[in-house]
């Protein structure tokens, strides 16, 4: 079974390897769409597979390096396409959420980045 948890965040970026002229080189900003789901066995007597509140406490320190930030001036978002963000944060929850297999990023509600794991 899989479950999920959404938080939403607002944050600048600019994109700096993009082609010259490219509207995303320039700072802008994006009200971020996160998904973290999760993936594992119900517990027979709490009836999850994790609490709700295990995840958002889990993603509290990350959301707070993100929120209202300009995301080039974090280590390891220098270049904070979609495809990167997911992976940083899938970095910094894999650790303290073992069942984590999916994130998913949405810069907008047309375009975003599903991460799980791969590389």
């Amino acid at each position: 079974m899989e479950i999920f948890k959404v938080f939403k965040f607002d944050a600048a970026h600019f994109l700096p390897f993009v082609p010259a002229g490219h509207p995303c080189a320039k700072m802008h900003g994006h009200s971020f769409r996160v998904a973290i789901h999760l993936q594992g066995a119900v517990d027979a007597r709490a009836g999850w597979i994790t609490d709700f509140a295990d995840i958002a406490a889990a993603f509290a320190p990350v959301l707070e390096q993100l929120d209202h930030k300009n995301l080039n001036g974090i280590a390891g978002l220098e270049n904070p396409t979609s495809e990167n963000l997911c992976r940083w944060i899938w970095l910094r929850l894999k650790p303290v959420l073992p069942g984590l297999c999916r994130i998913v990023v949405q810069e907008s509600p047309e375009s975003g980045c599903i991460y799980r794991g791969e590389d």
